[in-house]
């Protein structure tokens, strides 16, 4: 990604979407202490910002297209 985030540092928007998905269906499914509910909301969170600075990121470079575009057009 362009705003300095490193992809060896956090995961894909699709690998983040995925652990995303899984970690919802284990908050739904119950059974967890909740210790490990805790955790699993944690680690949702960190998910959710990280598929946000994609979308940001990708937004951005689309409206920067876009921009080029009418400007040469």
């Amino acid at each position: 990604m362009s705003d300095g985030v490193s992809a060896q540092s956090e995961p894909s928007y699709e690998q983040a979407r995925a652990e995303l998905r899984e970690v919802v269906a284990k908050l739904e499914s119950g059974g967890q202490s909740l210790e490990d509910s805790l955790a699993l909301w944690e680690r949702g969170e960190q998910l959710a910002d990280i598929c946000q600075k994609w979308l940001d990121t990708a937004s951005t470079r689309l409206d920067a297209a876009i921009e080029q575009h009418d400007t040469d057009a």
